[in-house]
């Protein structure tokens, strides 16, 4: 059934749920970052409707320097999911990419956040949103005015661009 959501006026494939509007980041710095973040989107669609990506950036790491490169974007899109259900879908994503967590801020195949939920302001021992991080990161805020050009996120708070340094990261053209 297609159903327009009445908060998003958005249409999308519902399956007798309301969509929500989400926006995930997502980063990789090992076994080819590129085609690892193609591979999570593609997955990703079966999850989320109307899927919007911002560029990819690749940027230093930010805990251990001793690994490669990430490459960084956020997509946005619909989903049916509630944040619990959602979270479950990204964590099985990383597992099918054999991300493996070997210490903090180290290298990994894949990584998915959930950055925002709808206006959802949630935190609990799994899940904290808006994500706790988000606007202390230059290479997921450009990706993410990418998709947000006037800067107003979902939950109504005005990022300024001027506060984020883009100089760190370098667009990769695909």
């Amino acid at each position: 059934m297609i159903r327009t959501n009445p908060k998003h006026g958005v249409r999308a494939d519902d399956r007798n749920a309301v969509t929500s509007h989400v926006f995930l980041a997502l980063g990789s710095n090992l076994n080819d970052p590129v085609a690892q973040i193609r591979q999570a989107i593609q997955a990703l669609a079966s999850s989320i409707n109307a899927i919007e990506c911002a560029p990819l950036y690749q940027s230093k790491p930010l805990g251990p320097q001793d690994q490669p490169d990430f490459v960084n974007t956020v997509i946005s899109g619909y989903t049916h999911l509630n944040p619990d259900a959602l979270l479950t879908a990204l964590q099985g994503i990383e597992r099918q990419q054999q991300r493996v967590k070997t210490q903090h801020w180290g290298p990994r195949t894949i990584d998915i956040d959930i950055l925002f939920y709808d206006d959802l302001r949630l935190d609990t021992p799994q899940l904290t949103i808006p994500h706790q991080e988000l606007f202390n990161r230059s290479f997921v805020t450009i990706p993410l005015f990418d998709l947000i050009p006037d800067g107003i996120m979902p939950t109504g708070d005005q990022l300024d661009r001027n506060r984020y340094d883009s100089s760190t990261l370098v667009r990769i053209d695909t």
